[in-house]
């Protein structure tokens, strides 16, 4: 079954207006999941709208609620968030452009793929995506939809456009209260050096393909033992009566030395195992 698209509109680059479809680019069907179940009876739970001495409501009799004093609220029918007409809800004005990397990582939020709608706007698709990646600028813009208006960035990604949504500047909180005890002193140079050694040991090109969810494995296996069926190589998760002791006190350079001789050692290990290969 072909997925269905999140949001359809134009993008729009001043005068050119392109038809365009964006689709959701994370799958969330690939986590774990459960459902609530009534164990002595084995059934669904399922969860009703109540209201304290009423019991269960209709839908239409819901209406949103902005709270202006401690359980005061100002009531707005639905209906009319809906009628709020913005351009930005079939529309998306690529109206800045700026480079990626000056959007602080902490901004951005979900990403999403966009695709021409049709044959006919698939050239002036590719001549902003083409655009956008000969100049190295990413487009900014807001974009309406689910009752929301986001900021978003929009940039080249394979043969079509990558949009991710951003956090505006007052959804982010300031840094001073969780950081301001913590010394801003350089590090001593010799600890800085190993740990420097150490990174550039590690470093490597970026492959998600590397990681795995090791507890969502955890949690397969443990399913999979209760339909009756093992599954092989799955990763043994330790208790806590397994964890190592550690010490109170951690010798940092000894614990930095020892973890950049790790790496080489590994590091040898692949060597050899290379050449020898070659040889064979």
């Amino acid at each position: 079954m072909a997925p269905r698209p999140v949001w359809k509109g134009q993008l729009r680059l001043s005068l050119v207006a392109i038809p365009v479809e964006m689709y959701s680019a994370t799958d969330r069907k690939a986590r774990i999941s459960f459902r609530q179940i009534h164990k002595p009876s084995g059934k669904r739970v399922h969860y009703q709208k109540i209201v304290p001495g009423i019991g269960p409501v209709k839908n239409e009799d819901i209406w949103k609620g902005y709270e202006v004093d401690k359980d005061e609220y100002v009531l707005i029918d639905p209906a009319a968030i809906d009628d709020i007409k913005l351009e930005s809800k079939k529309t998306l004005e690529l109206v800045q452009f700026a480079d990626v990397a000056d959007i602080p990582p902490i901004y951005f939020d979900k990403p999403y793929f966009l695709s021409p709608s049709d044959e006919l706007a698939e050239d002036a698709f590719r001549v902003v995506r083409d655009a956008l990646r000969d100049t190295g600028k990413a487009g900014l813009g807001q974009l309406a939809m689910r009752g929301q208006e986001y900021l978003v960035v929009v940039r080249p990604c394979g043969t079509g456009l990558l949009l991710e949504t951003l956090h505006y500047e007052d959804e982010i909180r300031k840094t001073d209260s969780f950081f301001s005890g913590i010394s801003g002193k350089k590090a001593e140079k010799d600890l800085l050096s190993v740990a420097k050694e150490l990174i550039e040991r590690k470093s490597a090109p970026f492959d998600a393909a590397a990681f795995k969810d090791r507890y969502a494995e955890a949690i397969r296996a443990l399913v999979e033992e209760k339909v009756g069926k093992r599954k092989k190589g799955t990763v043994r998760v330790k208790t806590d009566g397994e964890q190592p002791a550690a010490d109170n006190v951690v010798d940092l350079m000894a614990a930095l030395r020892k973890s950049v001789e790790r790496s080489t050692g590994k590091k040898r290990t692949k060597a050899s195992a290379s050449k020898a290969k070659k040889s064979a």
